[in-house]
Protein backbone atom coordinates (compact mmCIF):
# COMPACT_ATOMS: atom_id res chain seq x y z
CA UNK A 1 0.00 0.00 0.00
CA UNK A 2 1.07 4.01 -0.46
CA UNK A 3 3.36 4.81 2.28
CA UNK A 4 2.04 7.05 4.89
CA UNK A 5 -1.48 6.38 4.24
CA UNK A 6 -3.64 5.71 6.64
CA UNK A 7 -4.43 2.68 5.22
CA UNK A 8 -1.38 1.79 5.42
CA UNK A 9 -1.59 2.01 8.98
CA UNK A 10 -4.69 0.43 9.71
CA UNK A 11 -3.53 -2.53 7.88
CA UNK A 12 -0.45 -2.86 10.08
CA UNK A 13 -2.48 -2.89 13.28
CA UNK A 14 -4.87 -5.01 11.46
CA UNK A 15 -1.85 -7.42 10.91
CA UNK A 16 -0.77 -7.40 14.32
CA UNK A 17 2.11 -5.42 14.28
CA UNK A 18 3.40 -3.90 17.92
CA UNK A 19 4.14 -0.70 16.29
CA UNK A 20 3.71 2.13 13.56
CA UNK A 21 6.49 4.15 12.19
CA UNK A 22 6.00 8.15 10.48
CA UNK A 23 8.30 10.67 9.67
CA UNK A 24 6.80 13.78 10.08
CA UNK A 25 7.59 17.13 8.62
CA UNK A 26 6.20 21.19 9.34
CA UNK A 27 3.98 22.67 7.00
CA UNK A 28 4.22 26.20 6.04
CA UNK A 29 1.50 26.46 8.27
CA UNK A 30 2.91 24.87 11.34
CA UNK A 31 0.85 21.61 10.83
CA UNK A 32 2.72 18.17 11.42
CA UNK A 33 2.23 15.73 8.20
CA UNK A 34 3.63 12.26 7.63
CA UNK A 35 5.69 12.81 4.78
CA UNK A 36 8.75 11.26 4.49
CA UNK A 37 10.70 13.49 1.41
CA UNK A 38 11.73 16.90 1.54
CA UNK A 39 10.02 17.41 -1.40
CA UNK A 40 6.80 16.19 -2.47
CA UNK A 41 7.10 14.98 -5.81
CA UNK A 42 7.65 11.47 -5.35
CA UNK A 43 4.78 10.73 -3.24
CA UNK A 44 2.12 13.00 -4.58
CA UNK A 45 1.28 14.14 -8.07
CA UNK A 46 2.41 18.01 -6.68
CA UNK A 47 5.51 19.54 -6.97
CA UNK A 48 7.81 21.65 -4.19
CA UNK A 49 9.27 21.17 -0.65
CA UNK A 50 6.45 20.11 2.05
CA UNK A 51 7.67 23.40 4.44
CA UNK A 52 6.77 25.58 1.07
CA UNK A 53 3.52 24.38 0.79
CA UNK A 54 0.64 25.03 3.17
CA UNK A 55 -1.77 21.90 4.61
CA UNK A 56 -4.92 23.20 2.57
CA UNK A 57 -2.47 22.94 -0.08
CA UNK A 58 -0.93 19.39 0.48
CA UNK A 59 -4.67 17.88 1.23
CA UNK A 60 -5.79 18.99 -2.45
CA UNK A 61 -2.69 16.74 -4.04
CA UNK A 62 -3.39 12.74 -4.77
CA UNK A 63 -1.10 10.82 -2.27
CA UNK A 64 -1.81 7.20 -2.99
CA UNK A 65 -2.64 6.98 -7.08
CA UNK A 66 0.57 6.77 -7.86
CA UNK A 67 1.52 3.60 -6.07
CA UNK A 68 -1.14 1.64 -7.85
CA UNK A 69 -1.15 0.74 -11.54
CA UNK A 70 -4.45 0.27 -13.49
CA UNK A 71 -5.80 -3.06 -12.69
CA UNK A 72 -3.78 -3.76 -9.85
CA UNK A 73 -4.58 -6.47 -7.74
CA UNK A 74 -2.97 -5.07 -4.79
CA UNK A 75 -5.90 -3.42 -2.45
CA UNK A 76 -6.52 0.35 -2.70
CA UNK A 77 -5.98 2.92 -0.26
CA UNK A 78 -9.08 3.30 1.89
CA UNK A 79 -8.70 6.91 2.55
CA UNK A 80 -8.45 7.90 -1.09
CA UNK A 81 -5.45 9.52 -1.53
CA UNK A 82 -5.59 12.03 1.26
CA UNK A 83 -2.71 13.06 2.85
CA UNK A 84 -2.07 12.22 6.09
CA UNK A 85 -1.47 14.68 9.33
CA UNK A 86 0.44 13.20 13.05
CA UNK A 87 -2.43 13.95 14.78
CA UNK A 88 -5.06 11.85 12.48
CA UNK A 89 -2.33 9.25 13.09
CA UNK A 90 -1.89 9.90 16.71
CA UNK A 91 -5.80 9.26 16.96
CA UNK A 92 -5.90 6.24 15.06
CA UNK A 93 -3.40 4.86 17.71
CA UNK A 94 -5.26 6.34 20.59
CA UNK A 95 -8.56 5.10 19.15
CA UNK A 96 -6.89 1.56 18.27
CA UNK A 97 -8.82 -1.66 19.75
CA UNK A 98 -5.60 -2.93 21.09
CA UNK A 99 -2.39 -1.44 22.12
CA UNK A 100 0.37 0.30 19.61
CA UNK A 101 3.13 2.48 20.41
CA UNK A 102 3.94 4.76 17.02
CA UNK A 103 7.77 5.72 16.75
CA UNK A 104 8.14 9.28 14.75
CA UNK A 105 11.05 10.55 13.39
CA UNK A 106 11.85 14.17 12.77
CA UNK A 107 13.44 14.61 9.64
CA UNK A 108 16.34 16.93 9.46
CA UNK A 109 17.75 19.03 8.40
CA UNK A 110 14.48 21.71 7.68
CA UNK A 111 14.01 25.56 7.74
CA UNK A 112 12.28 25.13 10.64
CA UNK A 113 14.90 23.47 12.68
CA UNK A 114 14.12 23.52 16.64
CA UNK A 115 10.19 24.01 15.48
CA UNK A 116 9.74 20.61 14.44
CA UNK A 117 10.68 18.88 18.00
CA UNK A 118 8.43 21.91 19.88
CA UNK A 119 5.72 21.53 17.65
CA UNK A 120 5.50 18.00 18.12
CA UNK A 121 5.86 17.76 22.08
CA UNK A 122 3.12 20.02 22.44
CA UNK A 123 1.52 17.98 20.23
CA UNK A 124 2.00 14.93 22.48
CA UNK A 125 1.15 16.79 25.91
CA UNK A 126 -2.26 16.75 23.80
CA UNK A 127 -2.83 13.24 24.00
CA UNK A 128 -1.31 12.44 27.45
CA UNK A 129 1.66 11.41 25.87
CA UNK A 130 4.58 13.70 26.23
CA UNK A 131 5.14 11.79 30.04
CA UNK A 132 4.68 8.42 31.32
CA UNK A 133 1.61 7.11 33.55
CA UNK A 134 1.37 4.55 36.12
CA UNK A 135 5.03 4.08 35.90
CA UNK A 136 4.57 2.88 32.07
CA UNK A 137 6.64 4.96 29.38
CA UNK A 138 5.07 6.86 27.00
CA UNK A 139 3.42 5.04 23.98
CA UNK A 140 5.96 6.80 21.76
CA UNK A 141 9.43 7.30 21.18
CA UNK A 142 10.90 9.87 19.47
CA UNK A 143 13.85 9.26 16.38
CA UNK A 144 16.21 11.14 14.71
CA UNK A 145 19.64 11.21 12.83
CA UNK A 146 20.04 14.25 14.11
CA UNK A 147 21.45 13.87 17.65
CA UNK A 148 20.42 18.11 18.47
CA UNK A 149 17.18 17.07 17.44
CA UNK A 150 17.13 14.45 19.79
CA UNK A 151 18.20 17.11 22.52
CA UNK A 152 15.91 19.26 22.30
CA UNK A 153 13.29 16.43 22.98
CA UNK A 154 14.96 15.45 26.12
CA UNK A 155 15.07 19.11 27.05
CA UNK A 156 11.12 19.36 26.30
CA UNK A 157 9.84 16.50 27.28
CA UNK A 158 12.33 14.10 29.25
CA UNK A 159 10.27 11.06 29.52
CA UNK A 160 9.84 10.55 25.96
CA UNK A 161 12.13 7.73 25.05
CA UNK A 162 14.66 8.61 21.82
CA UNK A 163 16.21 6.27 19.31
CA UNK A 164 19.27 7.82 17.05
CA UNK A 165 19.10 6.67 13.85
CA UNK A 166 22.44 5.67 11.70
CA UNK A 167 22.92 4.64 8.47
CA UNK A 168 25.16 3.50 6.07
CA UNK A 169 28.41 3.70 8.56
CA UNK A 170 29.10 3.57 12.02
CA UNK A 171 30.52 7.33 13.56
CA UNK A 172 33.71 6.56 15.29
CA UNK A 173 32.28 8.47 18.69
CA UNK A 174 29.51 5.62 18.94
CA UNK A 175 31.75 2.42 17.89
CA UNK A 176 32.36 1.62 21.74
CA UNK A 177 28.38 1.99 22.22
CA UNK A 178 28.22 4.49 23.42
CA UNK A 179 25.12 7.42 22.51
CA UNK A 180 24.22 10.72 23.46
CA UNK A 181 23.31 11.21 26.92
CA UNK A 182 19.56 10.62 27.26
CA UNK A 183 19.63 8.26 24.68
CA UNK A 184 18.88 4.91 25.32
CA UNK A 185 17.91 3.00 22.14
CA UNK A 186 19.65 3.35 18.71
CA UNK A 187 18.22 2.31 15.04
CA UNK A 188 20.41 1.19 12.96
CA UNK A 189 20.36 0.73 8.72
CA UNK A 190 20.13 -3.18 8.06
CA UNK A 191 23.56 -2.64 6.04
CA UNK A 192 25.37 -1.89 9.54
CA UNK A 193 23.73 -5.42 11.48
CA UNK A 194 25.28 -7.32 7.90
CA UNK A 195 28.50 -5.50 8.04
CA UNK A 196 28.97 -5.26 11.94
CA UNK A 197 27.08 -7.75 13.39
CA UNK A 198 29.04 -7.49 16.79
CA UNK A 199 28.16 -4.15 17.53
CA UNK A 200 24.45 -5.11 18.31
CA UNK A 201 26.23 -7.60 21.14
CA UNK A 202 28.40 -4.39 22.07
CA UNK A 203 25.16 -1.91 22.49
CA UNK A 204 23.28 -4.74 24.01
CA UNK A 205 26.61 -5.10 26.63
CA UNK A 206 26.45 -1.42 27.34
CA UNK A 207 22.33 -2.27 28.52
CA UNK A 208 21.54 -0.55 25.24
CA UNK A 209 18.09 -1.25 23.22
CA UNK A 210 18.38 -1.91 19.02
CA UNK A 211 16.08 -1.56 16.58
CA UNK A 212 17.06 -2.14 12.93
CA UNK A 213 15.47 -1.02 9.53
CA UNK A 214 14.23 -1.70 6.99
CA UNK A 215 14.29 -5.34 7.35
CA UNK A 216 12.02 -6.95 4.56
CA UNK A 217 14.49 -9.82 3.44
CA UNK A 218 13.87 -13.15 5.17
CA UNK A 219 17.90 -13.47 5.70
CA UNK A 220 17.79 -9.98 7.40
CA UNK A 221 14.68 -11.11 9.78
CA UNK A 222 16.78 -14.23 10.60
CA UNK A 223 20.20 -12.37 11.33
CA UNK A 224 18.11 -9.89 13.45
CA UNK A 225 16.32 -12.65 15.30
CA UNK A 226 19.73 -14.55 15.88
CA UNK A 227 21.33 -11.44 17.34
CA UNK A 228 18.38 -10.48 19.57
CA UNK A 229 17.40 -7.41 18.39
CA UNK A 230 14.78 -5.66 20.48
CA UNK A 231 12.86 -4.16 17.31
CA UNK A 232 12.73 -5.26 13.74
CA UNK A 233 10.78 -1.66 11.13
CA UNK A 234 9.53 -3.49 7.93
CA UNK A 235 7.47 -2.50 5.31
CA UNK A 236 6.57 -6.12 5.05
CA UNK A 237 4.69 -6.74 8.77
CA UNK A 238 2.87 -9.96 6.74
CA UNK A 239 6.38 -11.36 5.94
CA UNK A 240 8.03 -10.64 9.13
CA UNK A 241 4.64 -11.44 11.57
CA UNK A 242 5.08 -14.64 9.74
CA UNK A 243 8.94 -15.67 9.90
CA UNK A 244 8.57 -14.93 13.72
CA UNK A 245 5.94 -17.46 13.97
CA UNK A 246 3.02 -14.81 14.94
CA UNK A 247 -0.54 -14.79 14.61
CA UNK A 248 -1.23 -12.62 11.56
CA UNK A 249 -4.72 -10.82 11.39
Amino acid sequence: MPEHTLGAYLRAIELGADALECDVRLTADNHLVCVHDRRVNRTSNGKGPVSSLELAQLERLDWASWHTAPGDPEEPDRDNGRLLTLRRLLDTVRDSPRSVSVAIETKHPTRYAGQVERRLVQMLDDYGWSRGQDGAPPPVRVMSFSPVALKRVRRLAPQIPLVLLVERRLRHRYRDGALPRGVETVGLDVAIVRRHPRYVERLHAGGRLVHVWTVDRTADVELCVELGVDAIITNRPRHVLELLGREVG
